[in-house]
């Protein structure tokens, strides 16, 4: 119909990180500078999310300086993002100083999935959580 506004795709899409919130009222409001996340999985979920939306900036200033890498473009062909499910949190609330968050993050590349299982580490620095670094843990077997 003329006249009627288009719904704004960042207030009512779902968040990347999984949340069951939107975009606006979960994750977006963090890329966008107009706040911080009070916790270390906040921080994760939220990185998850600039990672989906190719949000360069906000990933550099979320990581420890002394970890990030000099270059953050994607690999060619870059990943299509397709999900996070959070495994594990220990620590990293509001009163901490340190915290760890195990995740899987699933993704395709030239149309072959795969998965990224990692056990991030994160620090509060100057009183804002960052990213340090991480560990991938082995495969889990069954017998």
């Amino acid at each position: 119909m003329a006249g009627m506004n288009k719904p704004d795709p960042v207030t009512t899409s779902a968040c990347p990180c999984g949340s069951g919130k939107t975009l606006a009222t979960c994750c977006g409001p963090y890329l966008a500078g107009e706040a911080r996340p009070e916790s270390a999985e906040r921080l994760m979920r939220s990185r998850y999310t600039a990672f989906t939306l190719a949000a360069y900036d906000y990933l550099r200033a979320t990581w420890h300086p002394e970890h990030c890498p000099a270059d953050l473009a994607p690999d060619d062909p870059p990943p299509r993002w397709l999900g996070l499910r959070i495994l594990a949190s220990s620590a990293g609330g509001p009163d901490d100083d340190q915290g760890t968050v195990e995740f899987v993050a699933r993704y395709k590349i030239g149309g072959r999935a795969h998965r990224l299982h990692e056990r991030s580490r994160f620090i509060r620095l100057d009183g804002h959580w960052v990213y340090v670094d991480g560990t991938f843990p082995a495969a889990r077997t069954t017998n």
